[in-house]
């Protein structure tokens, strides 16, 4: 579960329903984070509503810190939860990206080293 996390309701208010919800969405991305990294990720949830003249509009937006970079995800539809799920399925992807461009590089070394011990022809005593 993410240690730094804060919810934040713009123009609504947040029940405890909606509450435990984005917690438990949002909160259990730190699965997809490099474990070094998941100390230091603060997330910030913004719950947005606009009324417009005939319909309701739901705003979820979601800005991770993270050591390196900064996510950014929002997302707008009829419903508050599913704003919320769109919003995790986007993380989720964003957050494998970020994973991969920060990776440590010991798998891409390892797996380097044996295309090479395989790639040399061995040498044989005639």
């Amino acid at each position: 579960m993410l240690q730094k996390f804060e919810i934040n309701g713009v123009h609504t208010t947040i029940d405890d329903k909606l509450r435990k919800y984005v917690t438990k969405k949002i909160g259990r991305l730190d699965r997809y984070l490099p474990r070094h990294h998941r100390d230091s990720v603060h997330v910030i949830v913004e719950l947005k509503e606009s009324k417009a003249k005939d319909k309701n509009k739901y705003t979820c937006e979601v800005i991770m810190h993270l050591p390196h970079e900064n996510i950014a995800v929002s997302e707008s539809t009829m419903n508050m939860y599913a704003a919320v799920d769109i919003v995790e399925t986007k993380l989720k992807l964003q957050i494998k990206k970020y994973k991969d461009s920060h990776a440590s590089g010991k798998l891409t070394r390892h797996l380097t080293a044996r295309l090479r011990r395989k790639a040399t022809p061995e040498l044989t005593e005639v």
